[in-house]
Parts: C-alpha cells; structure tokens; sequence
C-alpha cells in the first residue's frame, strides 16, 4: 500500500513540474515567472507578422520583376523567413525558377514550393 502511495505521489510532481514548464502558444513569447501578463501579451507579436507581411510583399515584388512568370496564380506565405509558395504557373521550368527568385530576396530563410504546372486556356 506504501508503495503505491509513493508512485502516485512521484507522478503528481512530475506532471507538476511538466506543466509549469509547458510551452508558449505561437505567436507568444515565453514569460518569466512573476511577469504580468500585460507586458507579454503583445509587444511582440505584431513586429513578427509586420516582419513577415513585408517578406511576403518583397518575394511578390520579386517575382512581379519576371515578365515570363505570371506571379498572379502564385501565393506566398512567409512565417519567421520561412516562404511558401503555393499555385500555379505554365511551365514546369518555371517551379524551379521561382523557387530561386524567392531564395533570392534577403531575409528569406527557407522556401517551400508547392507550385504546380497548369496550362493557360486556348492553347491546344
């Protein structure tokens, strides 16, 4: 009966020291114990989606300069100078081009390609 007592116990402090060691949501930054909760709950959240719309208008720019590239069937998702890009363009050539485009654009980490090659209405 002792022993079982011990267990238990030995479980409730680990999921104790579990949850007080649980990590932040996305989006939130870690506060130190005692810290209010004003003071992290926003500062910092913004900058990074600020930081990372300005990315993804950047590799759009980038993209937009390529007259053979029609970057209006491409959509770009950026997260931390991590870049997706997802949609279509005509030529298989051009999934690889892209993806070079955006590799390209300073702050630009990583790039993801999704893309997938659709031909343009009317041509048979």
């Amino acid at each position: 009966m002792k022993s079982i007592q011990v267990v238990q116990l030995a479980v409730a402090a680990l999921i104790v020291a579990v949850s007080m060691n649980a990590w932040p949501q996305p989006g939130q930054t870690a506060s130190a114990p005692g810290a209010s909760a004003m003071g992290a709950s926003g500062a910092t959240a913004p900058t990074g989606r600020k930081a990372d719309r300005a990315l993804r208008r950047k590799v759009y720019a980038a993209i937009g300069k390529q007259k053979e590239i029609s970057a209006g069937n491409i959509s770009v998702t950026a997260k931390d100078g991590a870049v997706t890009l997802n949609g279509t363009v005509t030529d298989a050539s051009q999934i690889d081009k892209v993806a070079e485009i955006a590799k390209g654009v300073p702050g630009v980490i990583s790039v993801t390609s999704k893309l997938t090659v659709k031909k343009p209405l009317g041509g048979m």
